[in-house]
């Protein structure tokens, strides 16, 4: 097996997921998740897509992305929210809790180690 991936959404099947229904604050969310790697140690990384909607979220997980196209914010309890768009990168740390709004259908790449 090769040391480089390259990410190829058209080799993957997308899982599709939603938030738990209790987390939903609006509209009604989708998700897609390629997911390339799982590596010893608890290292993921892959493509995610949402639809529109807003919901809670909470991370125990630390996690780096790359919005790749749409327009989301994501806006932590007690702070100013944060409108991102592609090319906009952004670190989510054990701890965080918040809201992530879909305002345009959102692609990220990402890396998360828990």
């Amino acid at each position: 097996m090769p040391n480089q991936f390259v990410f190829d959404i058209d080799a993957v099947e997308p899982e599709a997921g939603a938030p738990d229904a209790d987390r939903i604050l609006s509209g009604d969310p989708q998700f897609r998740t390629w997911n390339f790697e799982e590596a010893e140690g608890g290292l993921y990384a892959g493509i995610w897509e949402a639809t529109p909607g807003k919901w809670r979220i909470s991370y125990d997980e630390w996690e780096y992305f790359n919005v790749l196209s749409g327009h989301s914010i994501v806006t932590e309890d007690g702070n100013a929210p944060v409108h991102l768009k592609a090319g906009d990168r952004m670190i989510l740390r054990p701890g965080f809790k918040g809201t992530w709004e879909v305002i345009e259908t959102t692609r990220k790449d990402y890396v998360i180690r828990l």
